[in-house]
C-alpha cells in the first residue's frame, strides 16, 4: 500500500508516542510524526476529554499540513471519581499505582483524522482491573523509569510487570490507539489501510472490530 492509499494523501500522526508511532505501522507503511503543541487540559467526562483532545491534536498540526491525512489521538484513564494523567514525578507515579491497584478503572482512547477541513472523530472505552501490586512492586517498577511517560503511571504492554490483572474491550486502547478505530478514521477521509490482524493477530478477537 502506498503511503495514503490510491488517494496518495500523506498520512501524519500527530503524537510523539512511539507506542503509537508503532501501532500505526500496522494499517499505514510510511507516515510523517509531528508532536502537537497543545495544553492538555482535563474536565470530569472521560469520553469528551478523549474525543476533544484528539480532535484538539489533529487540528493543530494539521494547520501546517493542509493536505495530509492527520489523525491524531489521546488517551484518558479515570477511575469515576478523577483522572489519571502522565505522572509528573516518581512520587506521583507511586501515589496514581497505589490508589489504582486492585480496582478497576476506564481508559478511553479518542481518535481523530482531520483532512481538507473535514473531521471524523471516534473513541474506544476498555475496563481494566489493575494488579494489586505491593508497595515493593510499585517502587521496582517506578524506579525502572518506564511508567513516567504514561497516563496512569503503567502500560498493559509490560509483560515483565503484570501491572493488568485483566480488561475488557481493546488491547490497543490501553496501549494508546485503537487500531479498528483508527481504520475506521482513515476510511473516514478517503484511505485504505491495511487490516490490523497481520500485524497483530489478537485484533481478529478484538471487540472493536468491525468494517471500518
Amino acid at each position: 500500500m502506498s503511503p495514503g492509499g490510491p488517494s496518495g494523501a500523506p498520512v501524519v500522526l500527530a503524537s510523539a508516542s512511539p507506542r503509537r508511532r508503532e501501532l500505526l505501522q500496522a494499517l499505514v507503511r510510511a507516515f510523517e510524526v509531528r508532536e502537537p503543541q497543545l495544553d492538555e487540559v482535563l474536565g470530569d467526562d472521560p469520553v469528551a476529554d478523549a474525543r476533544r483532545l484528539a480532535l484538539a491534536k489533529a487540528a493543530a498540526v494539521a494547520a501546517g499540513h493542509p493536505h495530509a491525512v492527520v489523525l491524531g489521538a489521546d488517551t484518558v484513564v479515570h477511575d469515576g471519581r478523577r483522572h489519571y494523567g502522565k505522572p509528573s514525578s516518581a512520587e506521583e507515579a507511586v501515589a496514581m499505582l497505589r490508589a489504582l491497584r486492585g480496582r478497576e478503572h476506564t481508559v478511553v482512547t479518542g481518535v481523530a483524522a482531520v483532512r481538507d477541513g473535514q473531521a471524523w472523530i471516534g473513541h474506544s472505552t476498555v475496563h481494566v482491573w489493575l494488579a494489586d501490586l505491593d508497595d515493593e512492586a510499585i517502587a521496582a517498577y517506578v524506579a525502572s523509569g518506564r511508567p513516567m511517560d504514561k497516563a496512569g503511571a503503567y502500560a498493559i504492554q509490560d509483560d515483565d510487570v503484570p501491572t493488568v490483572q485483566r480488561w475488557q474491550g481493546c488491547y490497543c486502547a490501553v496501549v494508546g490507539l485503537p487500531l479498528w478505530v483508527a481504520c475506521r478514521a482513515l476510511t473516514a477521509m478517503g484511505l485504505h489501510p491495511d487490516s490490523p490482524v497481520a500485524a497483530y493477530p489478537r485484533c481478529a478477537a478484538c471487540p472493536d472490530r468491525g468494517d471500518p
